[in-house]
């Protein structure tokens, strides 16, 4: 027996091209990458007709999968996520550390979501979709799409800074009680601002710190090299860290521990924090 699914397209705010909508919409296909691969395979029909990746979406078109039985079957990826809120729209989950959040390789957030997190019952749902990223080793919240309007907002949101995140770091060497970090990456401007929360002394290390982070860009690995640039690594930065301080087996110090922004659709305020780290709390203990 064949797999069959189908979607309708809602009313969308501007055209939009297969390949960049597609991803989600069928239970079988979570990822841009498996979308092109069943594209190419001539699984999806737009309106009737064997679809492209540059297929353009105006709103109000059927898309079908079929899949024979025959074909390879899609593998799924079971991983467990705390899921810290939820709604039709979207949803925000811990991530941990040593998984990518998306990608080309099976083990990924991406993938694990849809047995973590439920589909919306909404005219658009998608499957649920990560619309930002964190490093591979670092923890703390992730924002979670779940309807195609709500990720396209959302993205919008990230463009204009609407949502605001903070990380906690503990950061190696003697540092300013704040500061801001302007040095370009990959030769474009980046912008990081830190205050320090607490200090104690290492033999080792000299001075750890507990300090509270705020990226006002969002350049890749921007919070590790701009603390890097000002001699401040963060403990267990294998690649920012300077030479004879690295922290081996213990991973990064570097978590996502609050969100703040205006829900898409009900435009009610979301404030999260994550629970500090154990091992963040085994240098700096959490008082009751």
């Amino acid at each position: 027996m064949d797999h069959r699914e189908s979607h309708i397209v809602p009313k969308l705010p501007k055209p939009i091209r297969l390949q960049d909508y597609g991803a989600g919409i069928f239970n079988l296909i979570p990822t841009k990458s498996a979308l092109k691969k069943a594209i190419k395979k001539k699984y999806i029909l737009v309106n009737k007709s064997i679809a492209s990746t540059a297929t353009l979406l105006r709103g109000g078109e059927s898309i079908e999968l079929s899949i024979s039985d025959k074909a390879t079957p899609v593998n799924r990826l079971v991983f467990p996520l705390d899921v810290l809120l939820e709604d039709d729209y979207l949803a925000i989950i811990h991530k941990p550390a040593g998984i990518l959040v998306s990608g080309n390789s099976f083990k990924t957030i991406a993938n694990a979501l849809s047995q973590n997190v439920k589909r919306s019952n909404l005219p658009d749902a998608t499957i649920p979709q990560p619309v930002h990223r964190l490093d591979y080793a670092t923890t703390g919240l992730l924002l979670v799409g779940k309807t195609s309007s709500s990720i396209q907002i959302i993205n919008k949101m990230f463009e204009n800074k609407e949502i605001k995140k903070s990380y906690l770091a503990i950061a190696i060497g003697e540092i300013p009680e704040e500061g801001s970090i302007t040095a370009p990456i990959d030769g474009k401007k980046s912008h990081s601002s830190y205050s320090l929360i607490n200090t104690v002394h290492s033999k080792r290390f000299g001075k750890l710190n507990l300090v509270e982070l705020s990226p006002k860009t969002g350049r890749r690995h921007q919070l590790r090299k701009h603390l890097s640039e000002i001699g401040n690594p963060i403990l267990g930065d294998k690649d920012y860290g300077k030479e004879g301080l690295i922290l081996k087996g213990k991973g990064l110090y570097l978590h996502a521990h609050s969100l703040k922004f205006t829900h898409p659709i009900s435009k009610k305020e979301v404030y999260l924090k994550s629970d500090i780290p154990v091992k963040f709390q085994k240098i700096f203990p959490v008082s009751s």
